[in-house]
């Protein structure tokens, strides 16, 4: 009997649990966290369409795997934009083809079991204006628009860039046998012996464009051309387009970033997926540029460089607006990339009101990650991340970083330590709550120049397993509460240089020895509401930092 009424007890408990967690699932729609955003977020309009369909096969399209379609689904395109707009369908088959050029009022509908592959024939790839209103030339991208309204890319197909065909390759992410592997399939190897690049073209396109852009005064098409190789495109490039919408849709081996929506409006990318070999160089998942309104919803990304990342140019903050602003990400899932959830390096266009929500990271360099440089500037404020979840993370686990350096392939790290004395970019006003990350190599990293410290950053509810401490250069206004770090070895606060940081509710794990350790022109830390035994004693100041840089209440 009293069997019975504990396995009933227990039973009922997971009942409770299931549709505790069901209906916490269900409520977690789009439209659940549209109303939590902790800013005003405006509504992003979803592109709708004609119930018109244009299968590309009945424009001459074959599904083959030897055929080149570009004609027909730039066929297919044109009659769907002319009739006002509806479907482009490509059904199952291997389909090859050029550059697709998108146009207003068009969803391209991949359908499961069809593979859209991009041709390894770069002759196809024609030199296009950047965007509509440029003057510079760029490689075509394998789906590119520009001025566009209401576009779609959806379907449960796969579509993939060729991008094994275009991209450099660094020797160091390569085993020996796979190394060994490129070299034989053709390419040419750098003079050092550290770079792959696929043609001799692309070796010697940067070289070619310092050149000619001597010579030329406003160069064309022609004069870009034998720079193709190297000028590798972007996978979908859609630039200055309103209401886009990217569903359901695999998107994979793109040459550059593979979805990099520039200067758009009401920007939906909802369940897709999104992979990259983890060498790829500047294998970017998904980069919003310079985008407002834009919602990115349960997507997985699987890339070789930044997972989710928000860049933005622009004139500065002197300009008064905010190229990247309100921007939900919700329920996605980063596998290997330089960093989960990322900011920069370009600012220079300001961001803010971004909202990071229910992510998991696994396996990435970074988890949260924030980078820019002087000579980038902008101000990036308001970002609030709330409940993700990552492991594995090969750094730190969250990172501030102002000192940040992009190294293009084939260049080399500067190291003469020269610095812009202007465009120095702002950091501040971060709610980062309810995280939690098992196993990481740092625990929080911050590192600011000294004009322009990290500021207002406010975390809550963090828990981290990391091998080092937290290490904050040039902070301000830092406040750390029911912060939890169970780390290896260092202190578990590392301050230098840093201003009014609270410390509410701290921890100190069995490994560490110091619990706070000052230093420099370090002032006003405060530990507050910490009961930790002889926690005096667990202060350690250095380099020049008072003895009273840290204050216990």
């Amino acid at each position: 009997m009293h069997n019975n009424i504990i396995t009933n007890f227990l039973a009922l408990v997971i009942i409770v649990l299931f549709s505790h967690v069901n209906g916490q699932a269900q409520e977690r729609s789009l439209d659940y966290y549209m109303k939590k955003t902790p800013f005003i977020m405006p509504e992003v309009t979803v592109p709708k369409f004609p119930n018109k369909i244009f299968d590309v096969t009945e424009f001459g399209a074959v599904g083959d795997g030897q055929t080149l379609n570009t004609q027909a689904f730039a066929a297919a395109i044109n009659a769907c934009n002319a009739a006002g707009g509806g479907k482009v369908v490509v059904p199952p088959g291997l389909w090859i083809t050029g550059p697709i050029q998108m146009k207003s009022n068009v969803n391209l509908h991949v359908e499961r079991g069809a593979l859209v592959q991009f041709t390894s024939d770069h002759t196809q790839y024609p030199m296009v204006k950047a965007s509509a209103s440029s003057s510079r030339y760029v490689t075509a991208s394998p789906i590119y628009g520009y001025k566009l309204k209401n576009i779609a890319i959806t379907g449960k197909g796969i579509i993939d860039g060729a991008g094994e065909t275009w991209r450099p390759v660094k020797r160091a992410k390569m085993t020996d046998d796979q190394w060994k592997d490129l070299v034989k399939s053709g390419g040419v190897v750098s003079e050092d012996g550290k770079l792959w690049w696929p043609s001799k073209e692309a070796i010697d396109g940067k070289k070619y464009l310092k050149e000619m852009k001597k010579k030329v005064d406003n160069p064309g098409p022609m004069d870009y051309l034998p720079a193709r190789d190297y000028m590798r495109p972007y996978m979908v490039y859609l630039v200055g387009c309103e209401n886009l919408l990217i569903e359901d849709i695999t998107l994979r081996n793109s040459p550059k970033f593979v979805l990099y929506p520039n200067n758009c409006e009401n920007v939906t990318i909802r369940h897709a997926n999104v992979f990259n070999d983890w060498w790829s160089q500047n294998g970017d998942g998904i980069d919003i540029s310079a985008s407002k309104n834009v919602v990115i919803y349960q997507c997985n990304v699987n890339v070789g460089d930044d997972g989710i990342c928000m860049k933005s140019s622009g004139d500065g903050p002197e300009s008064g607006t905010y190229n990247v602003e309100n921007v939900l990400i919700a329920g996605c899932n980063v596998y290997h990339a330089h960093g989960g959830f990322v900011v920069g390096s370009n600012t220079n266009g300001n961001v803010r009101n971004v909202f990071v929500n229910d992510c998991n990271f696994v396996g990435t360099d970074i988890g949260i990650r924030m980078k820019s440089t002087a000579g980038k500037g902008g101000i990036v404020e308001n970002i609030y991340i709330k409940d993700v979840y990552m492991t594995g993370i090969k750094g730190a686990a969250i990172s501030f970083d102002t000192f940040y350096q992009n190294v293009p392939a084939g260049t080399s790290r500067d190291t003469s330590n020269k610095k812009a004395e202007h465009d120095i970019p702002v950091f501040r006003n971060y709610y980062i709550s309810n995280v939690y990350c098992l196993g990481a190599n740092q625990s929080i990293y911050m590192s600011a120049l000294p004009e322009s410290p990290i500021q207002d950053i406010h975390m809550d509810d963090v828990w981290i397993k990391a091998k080092k401490g937290a290490d904050m250069t040039n902070v301000d206004r830092i406040t750390l509460k029911n912060v939890k770090t169970d780390i290896q070895k260092g202190p578990v606060y590392k301050i230098t240089n840093g201003r009014d940081v609270t410390i509410d509710n701290g921890h100190m794990p069995k490994a560490a020895k110091v619990f706070i350790e000052a230093s420099g022109d370090t002032k006003d830390i405060s530990v507050v509401n910490t009961s930790i035994p002889n926690l005096k004693e667990l202060v350690k100041t250095t380099d020049g930092a008072s003895s009273k840089a840290v204050h216990f209440k």
